[in-house]
């Protein structure tokens, strides 16, 4: 096995380990805030995000991306001499829009808060959240380096440092504030995650300088309005897609408050719903996909350096082996999700709706993790301007449907909104990577195989539990066991049906020893 796939599969194991010990400070401090700043607090606080999202849009433009690309390409042609005014110019290019976004979102929030959200409590957090603008920016432009030189742990240590000051700092201003009124715990959440923001930017500028000087010295002699016209090649079109896109985005997150409201809910009844939903069941369904989203990531640069050496039948196998784990993964996930929903939802947020919406959300996981790795594959591919124009298609399809379903069914039609955006993205996604990849479909080992074990893992786990003649009392230690076994069965099952392979399995196992295999 070549020492590259060893170096891809230990980044990629370095950054889900990363990547999933911050999802769990990160969920365990959501369960935290949830309790105590109440679901109408965090209903406000879901609702700035659509307005803020769109911030962020027009903010980063793209540079993440483009960075990696233009990068990568200059690795893969031996020309890392352009890397320097590469950075250069993309460091010009986040400032740009990372200061007119925050100046449009301080200078409109007051509008925007009364009349777009119509809650005047939003105003004085959207004014906080436009300050942290162009460092997010900036930083957006340094962790697509990182991504493209293949050391993204140094991103990754960068941002657990930046969860534990947000933690810390939150907790802290919370700890001052509750029991407050909506608005202060609202500006609580927002100060703590900016404090944290800045802290860590100045921390990734450090690691940033030193690892541009150390393997990429300053070089003016290029033409670096030629570099500059090349990298606004890839991020203006990358850019224009996304802001429509995260447009119909804040549009929807209006929508669906007012939505709410317009079937009888009263305002409050609104937040709280719309609340269990985006920062209760969400952040649960959404955990395991750190391993999904870490690994995606790091696929963007080997795919891109596939296609420039237009290495077909690796490209092909690659999304072949990446599909086949996502699917194990998520089909795992959605099944314990379904079986344990009640438990987890008592013993996260008891009192709450939230485990009902877990196990109604849960059977999407497969089709929203698989989505996951197939955008970054498209991305990888060069394809990120059709990927961002199914991305709009489903956010145009989502707004319709909220603006017709929410007024009629309430909190159900968001539920089938959900359901039918993550199906039309997903399934066009796929259709589109197999038609310019030639992939192979393995539907019985992919889906089928997966899911009768863990369909006989829950059950068999459900069984052995009745029978144990004690009761686990502590609700976090039940939680660990239910799924730590099912994780065991379903693994076990997966074997002994063949949808894990030996070939498989030698392939994982390369990976781990001291000799390369061809």
């Amino acid at each position: 096995m070549k020492t590259h796939a060893k170096q891809l599969f230990w980044n990629a194991l370095l950054l889900s380990a990363a990547s999933l010990l911050m999802r769990t400070v990160g969920v365990s401090f959501q369960v935290f805030v949830s309790n105590r700043a109440g679901a109408e607090a965090m209903g406000l606080f879901s609702l700035l995000s659509g307005i803020y999202g769109f911030a962020l849009t027009l903010a980063t433009s793209g540079i993440h991306l483009g960075v990696t690309h233009s990068v990568v390409e200059a690795v893969g042609s031996d020309r890392a001499d352009r890397i320097s005014p590469i950075m250069r110019r993309a460091t010009l290019y986040a400032l740009g829009f990372g200061a007119l976004s925050s100046v449009l979102l301080f200078s409109f929030s007051e509008p925007i808060g009364i009349y777009l959200l119509k809650d005047a409590r939003t105003v004085s957090s959207l004014r906080l959240l436009g300050v942290t603008l162009p460092i997010i920016a900036l930083s957006s432009a340094w962790g697509g380096y990182f991504t493209a030189v293949r050391r993204p742990y140094k991103s990754a240590a960068v941002q657990v440092t930046e969860q534990a000051l947000k933690i810390g700092a939150t907790m802290y201003l919370l700890t001052l504030l509750v029991p407050g009124n909506a608005e202060s715990i609202c500006c609580a959440l927002v100060v703590g995650g900016a404090l944290a923001e800045i802290l860590s930017f100045f921390a990734e500028a450090l690691l940033y300088r030193y690892d541009r000087k150390k393997h990429f010295p300053r070089n003016v002699s290029l033409d670096e309005q030629g570099i500059f016209k090349k990298l606004l090649g890839i991020t203006l079109p990358i850019a224009l897609t996304t802001y429509i896109r995260s447009g119909l985005l804040s549009l929807q997150h209006i929508l669906i408050p007012e939505g709410l409201r317009n079937s009888g809910s009263t305002h409050t009844a609104a937040l709280i719903a719309y609340g269990s939903i985006q920062s209760m069941a969400l952040p649960v369904i959404l955990y395991p996909a750190a391993l999904i989203s870490s690994f995606s990531g790091l696929l963007v640069p080997e795919l891109a350096e596939a296609n420039v050496q237009k290495s077909q039948r690796h490209i092909s196998y690659m999304i072949g082996r990446v599909w086949s784990l996502s699917m194990i993964f998520s089909i795992g996930v959605a099944g314990v999700l379904i079986c344990f929903s009640g438990e987890i939802g008592n013993a996260l947020y008891p009192g709450t709706e939230a485990g009902n919406y877990i196990r109604i959300l849960a059977p999407l996981i497969p089709i929203m993790y698989v989505d996951t790795a197939t955008d970054a594959m498209m991305k990888g591919l060069g394809e990120q301007v059709f990927s961002m124009k199914i991305n709009i298609a489903d956010a145009l399809v989502s707004v319709v449907l909220v603006w017709l379903l929410i007024p009629k069914y309430g909190i159900d039609g968001y539920v089938a909104t959900i359901y039918f955006s993550e199906c039309f993205n997903t399934v066009l996604s796929i259709a589109h990577l197999l038609t310019i990849s030639h992939a192979p479909v393995r539907l019985l080992k992919w889906v089928y195989k997966p899911l009768l074990c863990i369909v006989g893992a829950t059950s068999i786990v459900r069984l052995f539990l009745l029978l144990l003649p004690f009761h686990v009392a502590n609700a976090t230690l039940s939680i660990f066991l239910h799924c730590a076994l099912t994780a065991a069965v379903y693994l076990c099952l997966l074997l002994l049906t063949g949808a894990i392979e030996r070939e498989e399995l030698s392939w994982l196992r390369g990976f781990f020893s001291k000799k390369s295999s061809p």
